[in-house]
């Protein structure tokens, strides 16, 4: 057996994380040489042409997740692993014939790729750049793209893991809760199906290519879901693992009891690969829409600062194709973060306010008359605010010279070729502060919707004409001839950009023929035109905006020659630069905003990359609850006095307002535990808070058996702005000045929130205690072992630590279902309930208040104060929180 290697392919095999694809060296007359090489590798055959599964269901108890029922049919075949990819093929050091576990979706990508580079085939995935955290675990891959054309290996599709899983389904006889001592055992040792697979359910999870987007009641042909461009989609992994009970094994289901994203990694989520091209592939969108396009993003941070000459940017647009807003925020450091603004509401010609923290937009369109509305959002996520007046389109900030921040609409967007229609409309602003708006306030009549000047002495339209108030008097520009798309600049000039269709004015100026909107026109504050910039070749203009405070620069969708609004880009009308931005099917009226914040004084060696940077994008989302949490330390820091640190109990569990004797910060997260509680305590709360009073500190029974390396060190990995913080002994000589404004800048998206609840709010709804789940074998979680001594004793020391400063602290232990009492268990987690009054009874010797709201289960946490089976819902923070209020009042 034979097979060509290329140099670029031979190249790429010494790399794992290279990112070129070799050229195929596979055809379709090499099919036996093909099949032996990949039986030698342990794959199967899997006959699936002609044939479909089901995926989901229809059981109303069932997740939302995995409902409904969707019929995935194949007109392609494919080769499947026989077993999980083992520790040993990966070259770790956790058993050679155990499944690799503790690998992130990126991780199974490099792995397949290198597997195909290895055999000299296609790689199915391409990527700019890679990422690692400090244990290697690959966190990201920027630009990554699958090619599902490509002969190669790469993740099984869901639905072909679930065909080849579906016709021998046998999870009674797998490595589960009931077989495993909690443990994963070598592959292949149990239930071996019809098509020789081993452990389709069973011994470990696994990840598919696919992310978790809704599925429809109708039959899919060649489906493979989405990839999920963002880092943090949540992914599809299927299968049962080790820990779940046989019962728990469907083949429908999709997801695992925490949210499972490409960056996430567990002891019991692995994988196995699959080979071969699908031909006809079958995409959803994340609406459950078929074949939804892919925005994909063409310049980087550093080429967007560089062009626009902001510290920070913002670039929203409306993806016309999908029917919604897209927004991308370009950081001071790092990837753009990239969000889809699902705003349950037609949302056309958004503006960013003048600071970049709030997004209004209309329902309505330039040049169509009609019913239209103006609503507000706040970009890091929250509530839609509605201006409630009858009519309201084309809605843009203004700042008037007394610093009150308006926002200026008109009441009709339509025609504005006939005086009589366009006289019969109106200007209007109104003031919007702290969230809300105030009364609005006719200016004069007539749409005027491309803008006012600060002065208020120019405004301008374009709907048909290119319309001008100048001081007060009403006139036409550019010789009465056509004009749309109209912007009047912010930076002073007052400067009025439009888009024109080749009539005789523009060809004399430009003194050539054109194009209808090939070229955008520039005219001063009295309506001479100053200048024209041509669009790329095979492009033409359309839905021009000056970016924010720029009489230069300005963006606009770039249309090929069919009219499909196919690029974003930006444009420097002086110098005719244009650096694209986006790239998609139908991208319309985009606006950017830059970073025109006062950056002088930032201290110059502060390095932009780390100070401050608590989140990056593929960053595990608890990164970014801690992120959020982090912002407020720094902000509030003087005058907290009562801080609580933790887990997500604790985040979702202690509201700060509702905790009226302290100043309270929450300063806990979904993955916190003794480690992170340590490491935040001793380098952060207890140096930095010069008022602090009480050290709130969660002891939830099973932080003490968990390591630092599965826990703090996963945070401490991803992010380089702790790691920045002890390199500079955590700023102990002084606070380098601009170091909060850093840290305030750096993105929190809203959208990669894994549970429904608002960031930085953090309550969660009702949904019951739900079923007491045991996740671990508590037998072997014991009191006596050395882990829990070790715990122990960094709580102690913290007491003591905090004792000295004359500091109190709480050991607060949240409440869990309370149906664990009928169980052998403490909670979800562990330990032994006999185990565990020995434990309590080593915290109360500590000389610390222990604040025990589970209480054995054996509380007043009613079915409606819980959102599942350990978190607690709106209402049971809103008990804890006064519970913990009641405490401090006592204690003082």
């Amino acid at each position: 057996m034979r097979f060509l290697l290329s140099a670029v392919a031979f190249l790429c095999a010494l790399s794992l994380c290279c990112c070129s694809n070799s050229d195929s060296v596979y055809s379709a007359n090499e099919d036996s040489r093909l099949r032996e090489y990949l039986t030698e590798k342990g794959f199967v055959f899997i006959h699936a042409n002609g044939n479909s599964v089901t995926l989901g269901t229809d059981d109303e108890a069932a997740s939302v997740k995995d409902r409904p029922t969707m019929v995935a049919s194949f007109d392609y075949d494919f080769w499947l692993d026989v077993h999980e990819v083992t520790c040993g093929e990966m070259g770790l050091d956790c058993g050679d014939s155990l499944p690799a576990t503790d690998v992130t979706y990126f991780d199974a990508v490099l792995y397949a790729n290198k597997l195909s580079k290895t055999g000299s085939f296609d790689t199915a995935y391409s990527y700019t750049k890679a990422t690692f955290d400090d244990n290697g675990a690959c966190t990201g891959l920027e630009d990554l793209v699958f090619d599902a054309s490509r002969a190669a290996f790469r993740l099984p599709t869901e639905a072909e893991w679930s065909y080849a899983a579906s016709q021998d389904w046998n999870p009674d006889d797998s490595w589960n809760s009931l077989s495993s001592d909690y443990k994963l055992h070598k592959v292949c040792s149990s239930h071996i199906d019809k098509f020789g697979l081993c452990d389709m359910a069973g011994n470990a999870k696994e990840w598919v290519e696919d992310a978790l987007v809704p599925l429809i009641s109708m039959e899919v042909l060649d489906y493979i879901g989405v990839q999920g461009n963002n880092l943090l989609d949540e992914r599809v992994v299927k299968g049962g693992s080790y820990r779940d009970a046989p019962s728990e094994m469907l083949v429908f289901k999709r997801g695992d009891i925490y949210t499972v994203t490409s960056s996430s990694k567990a002891d019991y989520i692995g994988f196995r690969l699959a080979f071969g091209a699908i031909p006809n592939p079958s995409k959803l969108d994340n609406k459950g829409r078929m074949n939804g396009p892919a925005v994909s993003v063409l310049a980087q941070t550093k080429d967007v600062r560089r062009f626009n000459g902001g510290f920070r940017s913002k670039l929203v647009f409306r993806d016309d194709a999908l029917q919604s807003l897209v927004y991308l925020y370009y950081p001071v450091a790092g990837a753009p973060v990239v969000e889809n603004l699902d705003l349950g509401i037609s949302a056309y010609h958004p503006d960013i306010s003048p600071d970049g923290n709030w997004l209004a937009f209309c329902t309505g369109l330039e040049g169509v008359s009609g019913k239209s509305s103006v609503y507000v959002y706040p970009l890091d996520g929250g509530d839609l605010v509605e201006l409630n007046v009858e009519q309201a389109a084309i809605p843009r900030w203004r700042v008037l010279p007394d610093g009150d921040t308006v926002l200026v609409y008109v009441t009709s967007a339509g025609n504005n070729k006939v005086d009589s229609t366009f006289f019969a409309s109106s200007t209007w602003q109104v003031k919007f502060s702290r969230g809300k708006f105030g009364a609005p306030e006719k200016l004069f009549d007539g749409a005027y919707h491309g803008g006012i000047s600060e002065s208020g002495n120019l405004a301008v339209t374009g709907a048909r004409l290119l319309r001008s108030r100048v001081n007060g008097s009403d006139e036409v520009w550019y010789n009465g001839e056509q004009a749309c798309n109209v912007s009047l600049s912010g930076g002073g000039a007052n400067y009025t950009l439009f888009l024109d269709f080749a009539g005789e004015t523009g060809t004399a100026f430009v003194g050539e023929s054109y194009d209808v909107h090939e070229r955008a026109f520039v005219a001063d504050s009295t309506g001479e035109i100053i200048l024209s910039v041509a669009a790329p070749e095979g492009y033409s203009y359309d839905h021009t905006e000056w970016v924010l405070g720029s009489d230069s620069l300005f963006v606009a969708t770039l249309t090929n020659i069919n009219g499909a609004h196919k690029r974003v880009a930006l444009v420097n009308a002086f110098t005719g630069d244009i650096l694209n931005l986006v790239g998609g099917d139908e991208l319309w009226h985009p606006v950017m905003w830059r970073d025109t914040l006062d950056w002088e004084n930032l201290d110059p060696f502060l390095d932009l990359d780390s100070a401050g940077v608590y989140y990056t994008a593929g960053a595990p989302f608890f990164v970014l609850e801690l992120r959020v949490q982090m912002e407020n330390f720094w902000k509030e820091r003087n005058s907290v006095t009562a801080v609580a640190l933790g887990s997500s109990r604790t985040m979702y569990g202690v509201h700060a307002p509702w905790v009226k004797s302290q100043k309270m910060l929450n300063m806990a997260f979904s993955s916190g535990d003794v480690y992170g509680i340590d490491y935040l305590a001793r380098n952060y709360a207890l140096p930095y808070l010069p008022k602090l009073k009480y050290l709130v500190l969660e002891t939830s029974i099973d932080f003490l058996w968990v390591t630092e390396a599965s826990s703090w060190q996963v945070v401490f990995g991803s992010v380089p702005g702790y790691r920045y913080d002890e390199s500079h002994d955590f700023w102990k000589d002084g606070i380098p000045t601009g170091f909060e404004k850093l840290v305030s800048v750096v993105p929190k998206p809203q959208s990669q929130m894994t549970s429904p609840a608002k960031l930085g709010e953090f309550l969660l709804p009702a949904n019951g205690w739900g079923s007491p789940n045991v996740m671990h074998d508590t037998t072997t979680m014991r009191a006596k072992d050395a882990i829990v001594a070790k715990n122990l004793g960094m709580f102690r020391d913290l007491v003591e630590l905090a004792k000295a400063q004359g500091v109190t602290v709480v050991f607060l232990i949240p409440p869990q279902n309370p149906d664990y009492a009928k169980t052998g268990s403490f909670g979800i987690y562990g330990a032994l309930r006999s185990d565990v009054a020995k434990i309590i009874g080593e915290l109360s010797s500590m000389g610390a208040v222990v604040f025990d709201e589970n209480n054995m289960g054996e509380h007043d946490y009613t079915g409606a104060m819980a959102y599942n089976e350990d978190h607690l819902s709106e209402m049971g923070a809103k008990q804890l929180s006064e519970r913990l209020d009641s405490l401090f009042k006592t204690l003082e």
